[in-house]
């Protein structure tokens, strides 16, 4: 009867979700990510043209792979955010980006299924793109590439052994000059709070 007991109990743990994401697994998640910038950010033509960047939702992929137990690099990718750039209400312009994150992140293991984490990288932030309208109609308007760190936190709730569902938020910083015809007319500061929800999947 032991025996029987103790077989039993070595299925039941066999079936869980592994206590621990190990060294040489990888992971590989699908989603959507909302990148808004913060409410200010900056001034433009010698500090007399308040600017307003909006927010952007596109589809994600995040790959990551574990050097140690519990301590992966993530790479975040996604497809390209479009953002309307606007001066007291007035929009002047519309600019595309891609915000690629390196990250090193741990993961807790609070319970089986519940997974928090937390992250610190570096991002890049590539624009291109830039469309000038409105009064500026015309003109050539360019926000040039930024590099800056990136932290995040958030939680996976494990399905099973094999997939998640994660929630997370992402902070970024993202400094770049803007010119106009050539000629620099200031900084936006869109330094973005990202909200992502996605599927992960360990291999």
């Amino acid at each position: 009867m032991k025996h029987h007991m103790l077989i039993a109990a070595a299925l039941a743990l066999l079936a869980s979700p592994a206590l621990a994401q190990s060294q040489g697994e990888w992971t590989l998640g699908f989603g959507l990510a909302n990148v808004n910038p913060k409410s200010d950010n900056g001034v433009l033509a010698g500090g007399t043209v308040p600017t307003e960047i909006g927010d952007s939702t596109r589809p994600t992929i995040t790959a990551e792979y574990f050097i140690r137990d519990n301590l992966g690099v993530e790479l975040l990718a996604a497809l390209p955010f479009k953002h309307s750039i606007k001066s007291n209400g007035v929009e002047i312009g519309t600019v595309k980006h891609l915000p690629p994150v390196i990250s090193l992140q741990y993961h807790f293991d609070a319970t089986e299924q519940f997974k928090p984490f937390v992250g610190l990288g570096v991002n890049f932030t590539g624009f291109w793109d830039g469309d000038a309208r409105g009064p500026l109609s015309g003109a050539e308007l360019r926000v040039k590439n930024s590099w800056g760190l990136a932290a995040h936190l958030g939680a996976d709730y494990w399905i099973n052994d094999r997939a998640a569902i994660r929630a997370d938020l992402r902070w970024i910083d993202i400094d770049a000059d803007v010119t106009l015809n050539g000629a620099e007319i200031g900084k936006v500061e869109v330094d973005p709070v990202v909200v992502g929800v996605s599927y992960v999947m360990k291999f």
